[in-house]
């Protein structure tokens, strides 16, 4: 444990960035499953809504800085590819 006051303050502020950078991580995730669900069973209505909802989390998550913004345009990418392929194979 640290002895300074400053970085006691320090360690309790990093605790809660880091709740709520879990947090935004894991609603993007289960955004992005829900996603990859609907694109696999390939239900027009629930893909628009699940690839939105998932592309926004994203965003949202580069935004504060919970992943880079690389990586978001990387999952945007790919999820993009994915339902462009299915919409043109149905």
């Amino acid at each position: 444990m640290a002895n300074i006051k400053s970085q006691k303050k320090r360690i309790g502020t990093n605790e809660l960035a880091r709740q709520r950078n879990m947090a935004v991580r894991s609603r993007m995730k289960t955004m992005v499953k829900q996603a990859m669900t609907a694109i696999e069973a390939k239900d027009a209505e629930r893909l628009k809504t699940a690839v939105s909802d998932a592309l926004s989390a994203i965003d949202r998550a580069a935004s504060k800085g919970v992943i880079h913004r690389n990586a978001a345009a990387r999952k945007k990418s790919t999820i993009q590819t994915l339902v462009s392929k299915t919409s043109a194979s149905a």
